[in-house]
This record gives structure tokens, sequence and C-alpha cells, in this order.
């Protein structure tokens, strides 16, 4: 008997603490109804052999707790070797349960046992945690049951008690006020401890993807769909948007490996997306090659022309740094526009902030035409910035869908 409670005790012990770390509502679960199987394990061995030593008479009583064990052995076994651990769940609720207050009854009523039928208690605690709310109320009011049955025939019970040594039921009554009271603090705290580690995993969670959130979305648009705000349109009558494309690309990455062209591309990339922080523009999206930032939207500000300017002035000469660093041979235009713009969100499932208007199509015409390694920006663009930069000659380009247009090449701050 001693060697198979200790063998019981050991597997009990090593599945609560295996469990300790998994913090998933199974793993949960069976760490639970673990501690509280091994906690009644014990006191039923306190219980027997003090019962025991009483004489005889007494070997009635004491059957009660060895017979939980013995329940608590076959289902245990049942449970390992076919993994039904809701049979498992459900025999030891009961047992929990019931086990108490028939011994409670055995003994002598309340005043003879010192009210051992609190132990019942654990059960449906026990289910709460394990089963969850709803599916432990049934075991709470079958504990309300069964504490009024007693209540209700405690005269017969007290009628047929033994007689118990006082030392021995102080001993029970201190036992059982201390004994409850440990294993639910213990209970509780794991659970608790439990639903802290869950919190804490929960927020990184929330904040890793807000964290993604804001890498695809500006932030006041990422707090508007938090909001619930899942129709956004905005009209902008003043941005600046302006594109940028390197050179021959293409044939450039047909001479690289995969590798090697990702690397380049983050690596020209990185420098675009700081710049675009540091002066504060909304970097749009990248299409292969191409890059595309706006300032003036969402955030709306005065000076988004002068922001995309020294943005574009200090891309060429990233894009140098980066050239003479790595060997290679990188050119790019850089097209600007000034004008309104719709901007929005679509889609619902892999969305994304874009813009809309004939603002946009311009901005791209200027970058694709062009001339290598230079900004060229629209006379609307060009207003807003002659008194803080110089620019070339005025001249014309023609423009698909536009005709003839007058543009400037910008060079640089005055």
């Amino acid at each position: 008997m001693t060697q198979n409670l200790t063998a019981t005790s050991s597997i009990l012990t090593r599945e609560f603490w295996s469990r300790f770390s998994d913090p998933t509502p199974a793993a949960l679960g069976k760490s639970i109804l673990s501690f509280l199987v091994l906690a009644e394990s014990l006191v039923c061995i306190f219980w027997i052999f003090t019962l025991s030593s009483l004489g005889e008479g007494y070997e009635v009583i004491a059957a009660v707790p060895y017979f939980y064990l013995v329940i608590s052995y076959v289902s245990l076994f049942l449970f390992y070797r076919f993994k039904r651990f809701e049979y498992f769940t459900f025999t030891q609720l009961v047992m929990l349960l019931v086990m108490p207050f028939f011994m409670q009854w055995v003994i002598g009523g309340f005043a003879a046992s010192s009210g051992v039928a609190i132990w019942a208690i654990l059960s449906p605690v026990g289910a709460l945690m394990i089963l969850g709310t709803r599916q432990s109320t049934p075991w709470f009011l079958l504990f309300i049951g069964l504490a009024f049955i007693s209540w209700k025939l405690n005269h017969y019970f007290a009628g047929n008690a033994m007689p118990i040594p006082t030392d021995v039921k102080d001993a029970f009554f201190l036992m059982n006020i201390t004994g409850t009271a440990a294993i639910l603090y213990g209970v509780l705290r794991y659970f608790q401890a439990q639903k802290e580690r869950v919190m804490v995993s929960l927020a990184l969670e929330q904040a890793r993807s807000e964290k993604l959130l804001l890498n695809i979305l500006p932030a006041a648009i990422a707090t508007r769909l938090k909001d619930n705000d899942m129709r956004i349109a905005d009209h902008y009558d003043a941005v600046t948007v302006m594109f940028a494309d390197l050179i021959n690309f293409t044939q450039m990455s047909e001479k690289m490996t995969p590798t090697q062209l990702i690397d380049l591309l983050s690596q020209v990339f990185l420098r675009f997306d700081h710049l675009a922080e540091k002066y504060q523009v909304e970097k749009i999206k990248t299409i292969g090659d191409a890059y595309m930032v706006i300032s003036g939207a969402p955030e709306i500000c005065t000076n988004h022309a002068h922001r995309i300017a020294a943005m574009a002035l200090e891309m060429k000469a990233a894009l140098q740094e980066l050239a003479k660093s790595t060997g290679i041979d990188l050119n790019m235009r850089i097209g600007i526009h000034t004008g309104p713009v719709v901007a929005g969100v679509i889609g619902s499932a892999k969305f994304s902030y874009d813009l809309w208007g004939d603002t946009v199509n311009l901005a791209s015409r200027m970058e694709s035409t062009s001339k290598p390694n230079a900004i060229q920006v629209t006379q609307e663009t060009q207003q807003l910035l002659q008194d803080d930069y110089v620019f070339s000659e005025k001249f014309s380009v023609v423009v698909k869908g536009k005709g003839i247009i007058d543009t400037f090449i910008l060079l640089g701050h005055k």
C-alpha cells in the first residue's frame, strides 16, 4: 500500500510540475487537479492512521479515505493508460465531493467529525478552474445540497457517533480549517500566477501586433482602425507625393543571387526609411525597386513640400554612399508633385493605406520622365520651394494623358 501510494504521489507530483510552466487551459486543468488529488491523498493517509490508532470499531471509518485512495489509483492508472482525462476529472471531482460528506456521516455528524465535510468545497472549486464557470455550477449546487442533507440529518448521525478523544477531534478541527485554507490558497495562488503569466504574454503579443500594424499603416490610421473606424477615406487639399526608382535594376538583378538582390534592396530601403522617419513623411509602399512617400497626409502639415525636398536630396547622397561602399553602380530617378489626393484603407485581410488621384499619377510621371540621378518636380512644387531651394531653368516634358507641362530639376538648398 505504501509503495503504491508513493508511486502514485510521484506521478501526481511529476504531472503538476511538468505542467507548471505550460499555461494552456488543458495543462492548467491537469496541474490543478493533480495538486488537489495529491493534497487530498496526503490528508487521507493522516485520517487512515489516526482513526486506525483509536482501536477496533474505527476500521469502517478509516475505510472511507482508504476507499478514496483505491479509486484514485485505479482512475489515475486508466487515465495514463488510455489518455482519457475527462473520465479521470469526473471521477476525482465526484470523490472529492462525496468522500468528505460520507466520512462526516460515518464519524457522527458535524461536531464529532470536526466539520470534515468542509473538504468537499475542493470539488466545485476544482470544477471551476478545470471545467469553467458554466460547468462548475452543478458541482457547487451538489455541494450545497449535500451540506443541507448533512444539516437535516445531523441528529441521526450524531446519535450513532462513536466516541472520539477530544485531542483527536481538536486535531481534526485544526487540520480541516488550515488544510482546506492552505490547499485553496495554493490552488488560487497557482491559478493567479498562471493568469499573470498569460496576461504578460498577452501584453507582449499585443505590443508585437501593434508594432506590426504600425509597420503597415500610419499611426493615425492604425488608431482609427482600432477604434472600429473601418471605412477610412479622406480628402486632402494639398500634399506632396514623391516616387523614387532605381535605374536598370532589373538588368542588375539578373546577375545577382536572390540573397544578394534582397540584401541590396534592404540596404537601399533601410536608408530611405530612416530618412522618412527623420523628416516625418509617410512611406506608402515599395513596388519592386520603386519607393513611394507622401507628406501632408495623414498627418496634415504646411511644410510638406519642404520635407519631401530635403528627404529627396539626402536620398541621392545616401544612394551614392551605398554605391561607393558596395562597388555597385546605383542610380535612380526621383519625381515630386504637389496637389490634392484621396487617401484611405482598402482590403479587409491584407489591408493597406494608399493614395488616389491625379497628383499621384503626375508624381509617378515626374519620376518616369526624369533624367538619371535627378529630382524632377512640377511647377506646383517648385513654387512652394523657390524661396529656399535652387532649381534648374524651367523646361517642358511630355506627360502621358497630360500633354506638355513645365518642370524643374531640384538642385539643392539655397
